[in-house]
């Protein structure tokens, strides 16, 4: 600890300050988690949920996930998922999207929906009081939304305004150059909300179509917390849920490699800054070594004020407004994406300072002392996750997605405590390629080489 407080001074007072907050807020934060006690409940129609059950409350939360989001929108239909997920609380089964609405509204019930690239996930929030309708609605929108002409293309205009406002968002077109060209012809590789035209293919049909070939039982997961009991549970899922189908219709998502290629991108504009996104090979979260790449990157880049980029890019020279780095992995692939945002000319500089920091790392290592403050950040961090119902039940679903297990929560800081200087190491000289980057940038950078390409 000697270590870590004199290298923390070195950095400045408020750096000392954070870590020293999440040294206390470890201390005080460790019986939470060990109160949070997971139950595996079966129903009597075999559906299956985790289930943390804290009864102070009279509320609860519940989170369902399944196997289907963007990544497996048609070609030419891309926006799908999306779009589904807006409308599958505008009228189910006997209500239509005005009655379903007032319906939620009435009973204070919390409903939503969300598509990713993998997973298609719903969220359900309602006092206990009500959670026999609450259950309901949510049954009823997964297995009998009705798509009426009005809902559907009100939504659809929406999302559309959306994509139409953030064309020429340069996070937005780099984000989307990025996945394009890491993983080209691939499911990843395409855009999650869509585009104008693909939006407007989809049809009535293909809403249907999607909601019976991806909502169904073989692909779902459920996290609940909050004042009910596992008998009780079990009852509302079956009430629910026991019309979905059994099985999904089979789809696979193939393995991916992020490239390797030393690739820059980029995309000019007329702005006095540029947004620059950089990526390399990465870690797939079921990899057992990936809290040795998160600590390392945590160093690098994910530490904000105490990282490596932070203090070299933005502290010691002021060559850029925001810079960081991130673990992002995915089931089929895994990556390093990161990011700086800076004045037009300091673009090349930021760059060459980033490469300079991943080659330093990869052949030099970092010191016990960063590794040290690194887990102390992430195992004191992480009950900040865990500060609500409704966080808690999306960490159950995380869980059974990446198979961890009903008793992580109480091995997490083991597992992070237990990586050692040499498991860093390993792992730097795996992940960390200066020379092997791709790179989009989004603006009208200076002096810097690379392939021009225009935004779509």
């Amino acid at each position: 600890m000697a270590v870590i407080l004199r290298l923390l001074w070195r950095r400045g007072a408020s750096a000392l300050f954070a870590a020293l907050a999440m040294a206390l807020l470890t201390v005080l934060a460790s019986p939470a988690i060990a109160a949070t006690k997971i139950t595996r409940v079966v129903s009597p129609g075999g559906i299956v949920a985790w289930l943390v059950e804290e009864h102070s409350i009279p509320m609860l939360s519940v989170e369902i996930s399944f196997e289907g989001g963007s990544a497996y929108d048609p070609k030419g239909k891309e926006g799908l998922a999306n779009l589904l997920s807006g409308l599958l609380d505008e009228g189910a089964g006997e209500l239509d999207s005005i009655a379903f609405q007032e319906r939620l509204e009435d009973l204070a019930i919390s409903l939503s929906f969300s598509a990713g690239r993998e997973t298609f996930s719903g969220s359900l929030r309602t006092l206990t009081k009500n959670r026999d309708e609450a259950f309901r609605l949510f049954g009823l929108a997964m297995t009998q939304p009705r798509f009426d002409d009005e809902p559907v293309e009100r939504i659809r205009g929406q999302i559309i305004a959306g994509l139409v406002r953030s064309a020429q968002d340069p996070n937005r077109i780099a984000g989307k150059t990025f996945f394009e060209a890491a993983f080209p012809g691939h499911p990843y590789g395409r855009t999650t909300r869509g585009e104008e035209e693909t939006v407007v293919a989809v049809t009535a049909d293909d809403l249907r179509a999607f909601v019976k070939s991806r909502l169904a039982k073989d692909t779902m997961l459920i996290g609940a917390v909050g004042d009910i009991t596992p008998e009780e549970l079990g009852r509302l899922l079956d009430s629910a849920l026991g019309p979905l189908p059994a099985a999904a219709q089979a789809f696979e998502i193939p393995e991916i490699a992020f490239p390797e290629d030393n690739r820059t991108i980029v995309i000019r504009r007329g702005n006095p800054q540029s947004v620059l996104m950089f990526g390399m090979p990465g870690i797939k979260r079921n990899d057992p070594n990936y809290f040795a790449a998160v600590l390392l990157n945590h160093v690098l880049g994910g530490g904000s004020f105490s990282s490596r980029l932070y203090q070299e890019i933005r502290e010691k020279r002021g060559l850029a407004y925001s810079v960081y780095s991130s673990v992002y992995p995915l089931q089929q692939s895994g990556m390093i994406v990161g990011g700086v945002g800076t004045a037009n000319e300091r673009v090349a500089e930021s760059l060459d300072l980033v490469r300079a920091e991943i080659r330093d790392v990869a052949e030099t290592g970092i010191s016990e002392a960063e590794l040290d403050l690194a887990k102390m950040f992430i195992t004191g961090s992480f009950p900040l996750r865990l500060d609500s119902n409704a966080r808690i039940a999306n960490i159950l679903v995380a869980l059974q997605i990446f198979d961890l297990g009903v008793d992580y929560l109480e091995r997490r800081a083991e597992i992070v405590n237990s990586v050692t200087l040499d498991d860093v190491k390993v792992m730097a000289q795996r992940l960390f390629k200066a020379d092997g980057m791709l790179v989009i940038v989004v603006g009208d950078p200076v002096g810097l080489e690379g392939e021009e390409a225009a935004a779509d």
